[in-house]
């Protein structure tokens, strides 16, 4: 990864963490995209070398915007990383429901306005609870029916999958050398199970530190989608337990994840909501990088 430049969402804590220190380990420059420019930069400092810390709030729009525009640089890959998980019904600043707002459509904008500046790979954090989506097209922001946090969770790691699709499609299209890949960590102990808004402690708050994996042991098959040798829009996930844990390699996905028009629906659906898209497909100009 030497003279290669990453950009990373979500990278001060878990799985973006452990995925930034392996690869600054590896000679790569880290761009930090996060909420916390203070836990950035201390990250950073960490890290050594020069990396770049910069603030972004997946759940606001304007900030995915004011991102992108002050990011000019070539990206040699962008890792869509930050995710967020709830029980309750929460909104973004945009209005829009705070998981499928955060995990899908933040990443969205944020690909889609970097698009001309990536030169290698677009990875996206998704997970095999994609599998127990219903992803509803005409309500995707929950507010026709009776909300349920696990189905609106799994909701937005579909639309990761099928962005994942629609966007390498649209690169082989367009005569693009971008992939775009997915990744699912498995089984992790990371703050994202954390939800202040329940009253007591689940059977699943129990079991997770004894079943789940550590972030560093969770990021291998987010390196292995960023550096592997793999074929157009692949999906990486642990080994063993049915992958939940351990290693990494290629893993499949729901018929629904390869649904090719319900792809293409959710990118228009996208594009709607966001105000933004790739009306045709993407040609993305290959830039030297920078050794």
């Amino acid at each position: 990864m030497a003279g290669r430049t990453v950009l990373i969402t979500g990278a001060t804590s878990g799985i973006g963490r452990a995925t930034a220190v392996a690869l600054a380990a590896a000679g790569a420059r880290l761009v930090l995209a996060v909420r916390d420019t203070a836990k950035g930069a201390a990250l950073a400092e960490d890290l050594g070398g020069k990396h770049v810390v910069r603030a972004l709030d997946l759940a606001n729009l304007a900030s995915v915007r004011r991102f992108a525009q002050s990011t000019t640089e070539p990206i040699d890959t962008l890792v869509n990383n930050a995710g967020v998980a709830s029980s309750t019904l929460q909104r973004t600043s945009d209005g829009f429901e705070l998981q499928f707002g955060t995990n899908h459509l933040g990443h969205f904008l944020l690909t889609t306005l970097l698009l001309p500046q990536i030169t290698t790979r677009v990875v996206t954090v998704a997970s095999q609870a994609e599998r127990a989506s219903r992803l509803n097209l005409e309500d995707l922001n929950w507010h026709h029916r009776e909300f349920r946090g696990g189905r609106a969770y799994a909701d937005s790691k579909l639309a990761n999958l099928l962005f994942t699709a629609e966007l390498d499609r649209r690169l082989r299209q367009g005569g693009s050398p971008v992939q775009a890949m997915a990744a699912h960590p498995g089984l992790v102990v990371t703050a994202i199970y954390d939800d202040p808004r329940r009253r007591r402690r689940s059977v699943w708050d129990r079991l997770l530190p004894l079943a789940g994996q550590q972030p560093d042991q969770g990021a291998l098959p987010v390196l292995l989608a960023i550096t592997g040798d793999l074929p157009d829009a692949a999906f990486t996930g642990p080994r063993h337990l049915m992958h939940m844990r351990g290693g990494a390699e290629m893993i499949g996905r729901s018929a629904r994840a390869k649904n090719p028009e319900l792809a293409r629906r959710l990118w228009t659906a996208s594009e709607q909501l966001t105000g933004h898209g790739v009306v045709s497909a993407p040609t993305v100009p290959t830039v030297p990088t920078q050794e």
